[in-house]
């Protein structure tokens, strides 16, 4: 493994390999104003959300690696206190990409990326019309993090009125995930589409999971289940019943004559194919058996 001591190499690669390595990253689309009231538009991913109550939003316009200016995002919040953060998904991932070219100040990048005022309710910065999640913010405070080039300005910012479009929403005005199609920043010019790579994973907070440590020796030691695997086994809250992996079994050896025969190696396999499909239950049910 190669190890790297941050002070030992260029902020430029420091910069790639935080960028590649901390990915994917959700975007926040920043809507700003200037004093005089000329918009600006820019995209951010050094970005995520901190708290509900109250509602914080952080992102951080850091300063150039290459000559150490900062954005003029960073100049409008220090000077209005006022940002709308709009999300980003595929339909306007390329537009959104194009309005971080670095106009000169006082070019509208809503102009230049085709996208569409649209007045807020109570922050003065418009909000992307085609973006359908809107955040109005009031910034609580900005936070220098350092002065030389690559260093982050964290805009904390309070949601003080969010807007959802009705497309997004399912009848108990949720959001649902895929018809929001969001899209996130990696390393480079890589992006990834969210839309197509959602998979859930049942949250250990109900329930208390058994855990790797509870586990029969040769599930634990096992040559053929993954960490992952063990992962999803630790996760149950208690192992089936004798019972019920009699009932498994005997309902099992029509396709599998030769269950109460097989070596762990064998369990193992068709084990890793149950959690293949999630169905935790019967791969317990089998390497039990």
């Amino acid at each position: 493994m190669a190890s790297f001591n941050p002070k030992d190499i260029s902020t430029g690669r420091l910069h790639g390999y935080l960028l590649s390595a901390v990915a994917p990253r959700p975007i926040a689309f920043a809507s700003t104003m200037d004093a005089e009231g000329n918009p600006n538009l820019s995209p951010f991913s050094f970005f995520n959300v901190f708290s509900a109550n109250p509602p914080i939003l952080i992102f951080s316009p850091a300063r150039r690696v290459r000559d150490n200016t900062v954005k003029h995002t960073l100049e409008n919040v220090e000077a209005t206190k006022e940002v709308v953060i709009n999300v980003v998904n595929y339909d306007i991932v390329q537009q959104m990409s194009l309005s971080s070219t670095e106009y000169d100040k006082g070019v509208n990048e809503f102009d230049k990326a085709g996208l569409t005022m649209l007045s807020s309710e109570i922050v003065k910065p418009f909000r992307v019309a085609e973006s359908p999640v809107q955040f109005e913010c009031k910034v609580n405070d900005i936070i220098h993090l350092g002065t030389e080039g690559g260093a982050g300005n964290l805009v904390i910012c309070e949601v003080v009125k969010l807007h959802i479009a009705d497309e997004v929403l399912d009848e108990n005005e949720l959001i649902v995930q895929e018809k929001l199609d969001l899209v996130a920043r990696a390393g480079g010019s890589y992006y990834s589409r969210a839309k197509n790579s959602f998979f859930e994973i049942p949250k250990p907070i109900s329930t208390l999971g058994i855990g790797v440590d509870n586990m029969p020796t040769e599930v634990k030691n096992s040559m053929i289940l993954t960490g992952n695997d063990l992962g999803m086994l630790g996760n149950v809250e208690a192992l089936p019943s004798k019972s019920d992996i009699e009932k498994f079994v005997s309902e099992m050896i029509e396709n599998h004559p030769n269950i109460n025969g097989m070596s762990h190696r064998e369990k193992h396999k068709i084990a890793r194919n149950y959690l293949s499909y999630g169905d935790v239950d019967s791969a317990w049910k089998l390497l039990l058996s």
